[in-house]
């Protein structure tokens, strides 16, 4: 099983052997021994951020090299849970919600803002079982839909403006053709997703309050855009 450890604003996902898929700029299929989750300071506006990870993984006396996901929550709130095959941690701040009304206002203005900022809900997930390409994108959709689950009922909103997830599998374990809600290492994906947004948010916000709205966050976006709905084409021959 998965093995992690925090040390110095540096949280490590270690599974010898693994192959990665993950989202933001380091992401993509990656093989590693371990992903990572770094704290950054206030004020982060570094823009070579594989070169930050390796830098801070270092620093933080990590010798495997491996993709890194980036966060404004301190990695002592990185909360652990584990059923089945799969691993999962979580990091949870909700400085930037994100929310999507079903009846948009129809601004015509941008929704949120083309500047980065570093990951404020953060997920490693990571199985003992064998993935293709394709099971592996379907387990981190099965992992980012039960984020999305979670946040709604414990905040109110689906996540923030900039998550990230990682989704590793273990090659040489048993293969799983899917990794949906309804098979087994999907099933423990949810549970785990669950369980570690949970621990973490209550872990974050123990002498705090999160933010009740997104009016109420400091960098809160509302999708309001709207679009124009048709049918597709007929798919008779001309």
């Amino acid at each position: 099983m998965a093995e992690v450890t925090t040390r110095d604003g540096v949280c490590q996902c270690r599974r010898d052997g693994a192959r990665w898929l993950g989202t933001g700029p380091g992401g993509g299929y990656r093989h590693a021994d371990a992903a990572y989750n770094v704290t950054v300071p206030e004020g982060f506006d570094r823009t070579d951020l594989a070169a930050y990870v390796d830098q801070r993984r270092r620093g933080a006396g990590f010798e495997i090299v491996g993709p890194g996901l980036l966060t404004g929550v301190d990695v002592t709130h990185a909360r652990c849970a584990r059923v089945g095959s799969v691993t999962a941690v979580a990091t949870v701040g909700l400085s930037n919600p994100a929310t999507l009304p079903l009846e948009p206002s129809g601004s015509d203005g941008t929704d949120g803002t083309e500047a980065w900022r570093p990951g404020t809900v953060n997920l490693l997930v990571v199985t003992e079982h064998a993935l293709g390409d394709g099971p592996l994108a379907e387990l981190l959709t099965t992992c980012v839909e039960a984020k999305a689950a979670t946040l709604t009922q414990i905040a109110g909103v689906s996540g923030t403006t900039s998550d990230a997830a990682f989704v590793g599998t273990f090659p040489d374990g048993a293969q799983a053709a899917f990794a949906g809600s309804a098979t087994a290492v999907g099933a423990s994906a949810r549970a785990c997703v669950r369980d570690a947004i949970r621990a973490s948010f209550t872990a974050r916000y123990a002498d705090s309050e999160p933010p009740d709205s997104v009016d109420g966050a400091r960098h809160g976006v509302v999708t309001n855009r709207q679009t124009d709905v048709c049918r597709p084409r007929s798919g008779e021959h001309d």
